[in-house]
């Protein structure tokens, strides 16, 4: 499979990435979180259908691992940077258990406890993407710019993802979290999916690493 192919093929798993964990995360998680019990009985289908959303993500995680593996496989850092974003990918299916053990419930804080172990292992993933990200600002040797982003929002997630289990009011500080995590990650992952698509493969890239 040529290079170009491959870069279509991981811009476009990103994209599907982003629209199906949009809608996974601020229509079905938030709905669970702010009206627990409400959402569970009127709407269990909204779940269902959000757990195949986080289900979907997890599966085109994948793809673009192996497609970024095979772009830059002669990079001795693009195997571990993979194995890392595997990682992620399934804590994030194995974290889904949590949400699909909320559709009998009938107690709302039963429900939010479920709710709160999804994203403990969801954070647990994030960790090691933020791993993966910070590799792959090593791996790419173009854009700079992307890659800079790439590294700073791997960052992000590391100390996001630290300062929920070690900060016991992490609340007081959560909306600048969302923030510090939101803005680069958004910024370079959204710019590394568009630059795949549209200039990925179509010169040669780089493989020859020192």
């Amino acid at each position: 499979m040529n290079l170009r192919t491959l870069s279509i093929i991981a811009g476009v798993s990103y994209i599907i990435i982003f629209f199906s964990a949009i809608y996974a995360n601020f229509f079905v998680l938030e709905a669970l979180i702010e009206a627990p019990l409400d959402t569970v009985q009127e709407n269990s289908k909204h779940i269902r259908f959000g757990v195949l959303a986080f289900l979907i993500a997890a599966v085109f995680d994948v793809v673009v691992g192996w497609a970024l593996l095979e772009i830059y496989k002669e990079h001795p850092l693009s195997k571990l940077s993979t194995f890392f974003r595997m990682i992620h990918a399934v804590l994030m299916a194995i974290a889904l258990f949590a949400l699909l053990q909320t559709l009998p419930m009938t107690n709302s804080q039963s429900i939010l406890d479920q709710v709160a172990i999804f994203n403990n292992i969801w954070l647990i993933g994030l960790f090691f993407f933020g791993i993966h990200l910070i590799l792959l600002f090593s791996i790419l040797r173009k854009p700079k710019m992307i890659a800079l982003f790439l590294l700073l929002a791997g960052m992000m997630y590391i100390i996001d993802t630290t300062a929920h289990f070690l900060l016991p009011n992490y609340e007081d500080y959560g909306t600048i979290f969302l923030a510090m995590v939101a803005v680069p990650s958004v910024i370079g992952e959204m710019s590394l999916a568009i630059w795949l698509l549209v200039k990925g493969g179509k010169n040669e890239i780089n493989t020859n690493f020192e």
